[in-house]
Order: structure tokens, then C-alpha cells, then sequence
């Protein structure tokens, strides 16, 4: 009986060490916001987010903010920031937490939604495509043809007047480094968003963003239609200077650490990651390296870093129209491409 005893003893042992050593992975779900001109029923984001969840077996939600393409022109970034807000506080199956995928400017809408939303559900891991964390210095999509070049000096030159800002939505995040302070004057959503404004800073801002497990910041080396490129990884021009290109731990957002970038990356939680490709132009293989492992609860190591109406409003609907066309696309067209 004794030696019986002993066996079971030593059984029930066995199996409580199993069960306290083995750790439980807890899988949240995730959101994805896309990019500027795109929508989530087109084919470039409706396919990276069914294969994530395919992938993964995790649920995945595109979440949509108006009509998709031309809102995400014309409606301001704090307001879409606020749709986005209410959205995912009305998602109950995220109430324990979820991941956030930012899709060029969604990457914006998706930081905007972490430092702003109050009382929204906690995001876990910020992963970022092309994202315009520091800003640009050039309207997106427009090449170097003179046509483009005028067009760009046309809307620079009123990019931080009230109207603009009210009525294109890159205009929040355009910055100009040879004009900072009407950049801190009139640009409504980027210095809130970076606390840039001195007086104005946010400690909550930054606590909630440096509250995050992990940043993945994914950058295409082959973008030209970021202005910087690395911007996707906070890095951009100098005040008052277009002659070189700062690293992000040069920027004083990063030395003087006005979001909780610094605090992240001292904690080994910031991955500057760097992949062939032009603007949102990712492959299967580099998704399921840098983008899937961190839709899990346990996310790898620090090993993978690297370093209509007025006559103002048609005046403004032709001069985007125009805009469009002159750089071949339109309202519907996916960007997100997908290879093999």
C-alpha cells in the first residue's frame, strides 16, 4: 500500500509539473488599418489579412473608417482617429487585448488609437508596414514630372492653412523641415501625435505607447513614395535641413524620448526591420518572418532586430481628382501587394 501510495504521489507530481512548467500560449486577435486610397474589401488588404488569420489561426478584422478610399484622402487623421477609437471599443472580442497591423497611414490611425482612445481595449504589439511615424516631406504618390513637382509646391505652399488641413488628410502628416514652426503651428496630427509640442506634451501619450510588449517597424527599402523611407523607422531630416536623412536615436522624439520610443528600445521591445521591396510591397515569406510570430501571446525574441458643396469644396475635389490622375490611380486601387 505504501509503495502504491508513493507511485500516485509520484504520478500527481509528474503531471502538476507539466502543467506549471509548459507555458499556455493565449492568442488575442487582431486589427488592421489600412492605407491611404485603399479599402479593406480590396484585394492587396483583404488578402494579407486572410492569410495572417489563415496562418495563424487567429481572427483578423480590416477594420473600414468611412467609405474606405476617398475618406481616407479627405477626412482628417484625428477624426479617423476617432472612428477608429469607437470601433474597437464597441468589439467585444477584444476587450482582453489585441494586436495592431498599421498599413502605411494606418499606421497613424493605429498609434493615434493607442495614445489617444480613452478607455479602449490594450494593444499588445504594434506592427507597422510603411509607416509615417516621423511624417514626409512630399505629397504621397506624386513622381518627379514637372506636373507633379508644381502640383507638390502648390499644395505645400497652403499645406498647413486651416482648410487644408480640414480637407486632406495627408496634410496632418506632412512636414516641411525647412518651415517647422508652421509645421508646429498648423499641422494638426502629427506633433500631437509625436508630442512634439513643447508646452503641450502628454505623459499619458507616452505612457500608453511605451506600455507596448513589442514595436515592429517594417521598412521597404526600394520606397519612393515615403520621402524619407526612414520614416518607417522614425528616422528623418533634420530640422531646417534636406541634406541628410537622421536615424531615429539621433531625433530628439528619441533622446529627449517624448513618446516612449527610447524606453521601448533600451527594453530591447523596438524591431527596426528592413525588406526588399517598393512601398507596401511585401512577400509571403517576409509576412510570416516579421509580421505572424507577433500575433502571438509570446512573441520571439530581441534576435530579430534590425537596425461637396462650395465653391472651395469643388476647387478642392478637381485639384484631387486631377491629382489622381496625374499619378495613374484611383479611388479604388489597392496598394497592399502581396507576392509570392
Amino acid at each position: 500500500m505504501g509503495f502504491s501510495l508513493f507511485v500516485k504521489a509520484t504520478a500527481f507530481m509528474i503531471i502538476t509539473l507539466m502543467f506549471t512548467s509548459v507555458p499556455f500560449t493565449h492568442s488575442v486577435p487582431f486589427v488592421v488599418f489600412h492605407g491611404i486610397s485603399d479599402k479593406c474589401s480590396n484585394k492587396g488588404v483583404k488578402q494579407f489579412t486572410e492569410l495572417l488569420s489563415k496562418w495563424s489561426g487567429i481572427q483578423g478584422h480590416c477594420i473600414e473608417i468611412g467609405d474606405g478610399a476617398w475618406d481616407s484622402w479627405t477626412m482628417p487623421l484625428q477624426d479617423q482617429t476617432e472612428i477608429a477609437c469607437e470601433k474597437v471599443k464597441s468589439m467585444s472580442e477584444l476587450s482582453d487585448g489585441y494586436n495592431l497591423i498599421g498599413l502605411s497611414q494606418g499606421s497613424l490611425i493605429a498609434r493615434g488609437v493607442i495614445e489617444f482612445c480613452e478607455g479602449g481595449p490594450p494593444v499588445k504589439n504594434l506592427i507597422t508596414l510603411a509607416g509615417i511615424h516621423a511624417g514626409i516631406a512630399s505629397i504621397p504618390f506624386c513622381g518627379c514630372t514637372i506636373v507633379c513637382v508644381l502640383l507638390d509646391d502648390l499644395i505645400k505652399s497652403e499645406i498647413y492653412s486651416s482648410y487644408v488641413q480640414e480637407h486632406l488628410a495627408p496634410s496632418g502628416y506632412i512636414k516641411i523641415p525647412t518651415d517647422i514652426p508652421a509645421y508646429i503651428k498648423g499641422c494638426r496630427f502629427l506633433p500631437k501625435v509625436n508630442n512634439e509640442i513643447k508646452n503641450t506634451r502628454n505623459s499619458t501619450y507616452k505612457e500608453r505607447f511605451a506600455s507596448l510588449e513589442n514595436l515592429v517597424l517594417i521598412m521597404f527599402e526600394q520606397d519612393t513614395v515615403l520621402v524619407p523611407k526612414e520614416t518607417s523607422w522614425f528616422g528623418y531630416y533634420p530640422d531646417g535641413s534636406f541634406d541628410t536623412v537622421l536615424p531615429a536615436q539621433e531625433t530628439l522624439l528619441y533622446t529627449e524620448d517624448w513618446i516612449g520610443l527610447k524606453t521601448l528600445d533600451e527594453a530591447g521591445k523596438v524591431k527596426f526591420i528592413n525588406v526588399s521591396g517598393g512601398h507596401l510591397d511585401i512577400s509571403q515569406t517576409d509576412m510570416k518572418k516579421y509580421v505572424l510570430p507577433y500575433l502571438e501571446e509570446q512573441a520571439p525574441s530581441p534576435g530579430l532586430q534590425i537596425v461637396k458643396g462650395s465653391s472651395s469644396d469643388r476647387w478642392f475635389s478637381t485639384i484631387k481628382n486631377n491629382f489622381m490622375e496625374l499619378v495613374g490611380r484611383t479611388d479604388d486601387q489597392h496598394l497592399l501587394d502581396i507576392r509570392q
